[in-house]
């Protein structure tokens, strides 16, 4: 049975962070809040908690996974950025989208897109999303939590305890929450691409 941490939405409790951050570190499964809905997530280095996150959603091999990173600084290591996507990354960062840029050789395999090697990055609005990034000091593996057979992200921690409470380690109670997946913005190729329309204003990129 998981853990389920009451935390607060505006000012995350820094003991709680640590607990969770610690939890992911020893391969755990966590389910956080965004901007966009609640979110599966585990550490970027660890095989088997991807493997449960795939089973939960029932994702196959072609999906296309994110990275969720505190900062600009972060998504370098991992995503090949030219100037001109950086310049929109920083005009529409943090925010509740995902960009899909090539990926970099200190990305793992596993995590990339195997046909066209690519990875998705974000940072998210998100307090207490951001507090435990700041507490693990590294991306965190992460895909919507939209459960098989719908296609709208969970918004209900109450209700995400009695369907997965067996199946994670951690669930972090943030309140209720929007059920609009992020809109996917691809930058992989030399044109912008909306792959998905959710909840981030697709203006700045039309």
């Amino acid at each position: 049975m998981s853990q389920f941490f009451y935390v607060h939405p505006d000012n995350p409790q820094k003991r709680l962070m640590k607990q969770a951050a610690e939890i992911i570190n020893k391969g755990g499964v966590v389910i956080y809040p965004t901007d966009s809905g609640y979110a599966l997530g585990c550490g970027i280095d660890n095989k088997r908690a991807l493997e449960r996150i795939c089973h939960i959603r029932d994702l196959c091999k072609k999906h296309n996974f994110t990275l969720v990173c505190k900062d600009l600084a972060e998504i370098a290591v991992y995503a090949r950025v030219e100037n001109a996507a950086y310049r929109m990354l920083k005009n529409n960062t943090p925010g509740a989208y995902t960009f899909i840029f090539k990926s970099t050789k200190d990305l793992p395999k596993r995590l990339m897109n195997p046909s066209k090697r690519t990875i998705g990055i974000r940072i998210p609005d998100n307090a207490i999303a951001l507090a435990l990034l700041e507490e693990l000091d590294t991306p965190l593996m992460t895909t919507s939590l939209i459960l098989p057979g719908k296609n709208t992200t969970e918004f209900d921690p109450e209700e995400i305890r009695d369907q997965l409470e067996h199946q994670v380690d951690l669930i972090i109670n943030g309140g209720y929450l929007g059920e609009a997946p992020t809109t996917v913005i691809d930058l992989s190729e030399d044109e912008v691409v909306i792959s998905r329309e959710g909840a981030g204003d697709l203006t700045p990129f039309l």
